[in-house]
């Protein structure tokens, strides 16, 4: 049985959800950081896990995470998961 990691996201109505944590994801410059995390949702005939990739920020020592909606930043997290997937083989 796989380890997992627990946390707790806040939601904008005021519902807590708690989330297994994937991976924790730092950009080369160290100035953005990504959080992947499952609701242990799956989907279709093969019961494939739903992953989320979202922006972590930090706002007056209050984290909050943000849908990624730049094209640049997902092209970033892609080489950021794809350089995971290489050390994991």
């Amino acid at each position: 049985m796989e380890d997992t990691y627990m946390i707790e996201i806040s939601m904008p109505n005021g519902t807590v959800k708690r989330v297994n944590l994937i991976t924790y994801l730092i950009s080369d410059d160290g100035k953005r950081h990504y959080v992947v995390y499952s609701e242990n949702e799956t989907y279709g005939d093969s019961d494939d896990r739903i992953i989320y990739v979202s922006k972590l920020l930090n706002d007056d020592n209050t984290l909050s995470i943000s849908e990624i909606s730049d094209d640049t930043e997902w092209v970033e997290v892609q080489r950021l998961l794809r350089r995971i997937a290489n050390v994991a083989k």
